[in-house]
């Protein structure tokens, strides 16, 4: 249920390349990793405050995450 309400993010507009990862090495102590894109600032930041997004984050991954590691980078020029 957790995968699939991730899933359903996929679905927020401005998200692109949007990929649900499982983690195969022992490198790192996360199981899955998050992957999308957004074309703009603006897109990533309407994401953010969508209300899906704002709906999952207090909802579900508040409650079903324990630790995370946020990376948001921009493509160097």
């Amino acid at each position: 249920m957790f995968l699939d309400a991730i899933r359903a993010l996929s679905a927020i507009p401005g998200v692109e390349k949007f990929e649900l990862l499982k983690q195969t090495s022992r490198k790192n102590n996360y199981d899955y990793g998050l992957s999308m894109e957004f074309e703009t600032a603006k897109a990533y930041e309407d994401y953010n405050q969508h209300p899906d997004h704002v709906a999952f984050v207090g909802t579900i991954w508040i409650q079903e995450v324990s630790d995370f590691l946020e990376i948001d980078y921009e493509p160097l020029s």
